[in-house]
Parts: structure tokens; C-alpha cells; sequence
């Protein structure tokens, strides 16, 4: 049963084991809870964000998206998936790749996703925001952290 868990919530994020582990020890130096804080340092990777905003059907393909240099954070190209995020960060779809089909057809699909509420988006301009730190209550993953919390304090 902890095993699923990990092997979901690695598959939903698509990080691979080492990516996991060493998210796990740092969300474990963090203060609170290591479950928690697990969830929110995942979230705040750049491909996930990506998708969260609604510019990616879905985490691979903002994965693909974000290392084929699509987006800038910043003002500065990004091409790194699993850039951590912080409050205040900008991103947005860069100008050469505005007129891309899977842009387009992302400001149509994200007027019927829901945005978090961590999240600011504008999608006639093809930019976000990142307005705070995610919580767990605003993550709707139906993952028990705990589970996997178990598996790696051993």
C-alpha cells in the first residue's frame, strides 16, 4: 500500500526515483510537516506549474514544452522542468512561441480549468504568477502523504 502510494504520486509528477528521494530529504529539513511540505516543493516544479496554469494539457506535455525552451521565468528563458518555483515569480510563453497551436488552443482549455487559488493567470496573455506557496488543502491529488512519509523514514 506505501508503495503505490510513492509509485502514484511519482507518476502523476513524473520524477524519477532519485528526483523523489532527494525532494523527500529536503521537504524533511524544511519545518512542519515532511508530507506536506513534499506535496508543495513537487508543486512548485516549473512543469508542474506550467500545467497547473492551464498552458499544458498535461504534465508531460509541459515537461516537453518547458525543455524545448517555450517559457521564460522572469524575463529569462527557462528550460529546466524541475525549476522550483517561488511567490512572485512570472511566467509566461515567450513571443516566438505565441502563435504555436498548443498555446492556442491552451487559452481556450483554461477558461474551463479551474486555477488554484496559489496561481494568477492571464490567459489572453499567456502569463502567470505565482501569488503564494501552495498548501495541501489546495492540492486535490488524492494521495495520502503519510504513506509515503512512512516509507522513507525508515
Amino acid at each position: 500500500m506505501q508503495l503505490r502510494e510513492k509509485q502514484k504520486m511519482r507518476r502523476t509528477y513524473g520524477v524519477t526515483e532519485k528526483q523523489f528521494r532527494n525532494y523527500f530529504r529536503q521537504a524533511e529539513r524544511l519545518r512542519g510537516m515532511p508530507g506536506e511540505n513534499l506535496i508543495c516543493l513537487i508543486e512548485r516544479r516549473l512543469d508542474n506549474i506550467v500545467y497547473r496554469m492551464g498552458f499544458a494539457s498535461s504534465r508531460a506535455e509541459a515537461r516537453q514544452l518547458v525543455g524545448h525552451g517555450h517559457f521564460r521565468v522572469n524575463g529569462r528563458r527557462a528550460d529546466i522542468p524541475s525549476m522550483l518555483l517561488r511567490p512572485g515569480d512570472v511566467v509566461e510563453v515567450r513571443e516566438s512561441s505565441r502563435d504555436l497551436l498548443v498555446f492556442k488552443e491552451a487559452v481556450d482549455s483554461a477558461k474551463r480549468r479551474p486555477i488554484p487559488s496559489w496561481l494568477e493567470v492571464d490567459a489572453q496573455a499567456l502569463r502567470g504568477t505565482v501569488r503564494s506557496w501552495p498548501t495541501r488543502e489546495e492540492v486535490s491529488l488524492p494521495i495520502q502523504e503519510e504513506l509515503v512519509v512512512a516509507i522513507y523514514s525508515k
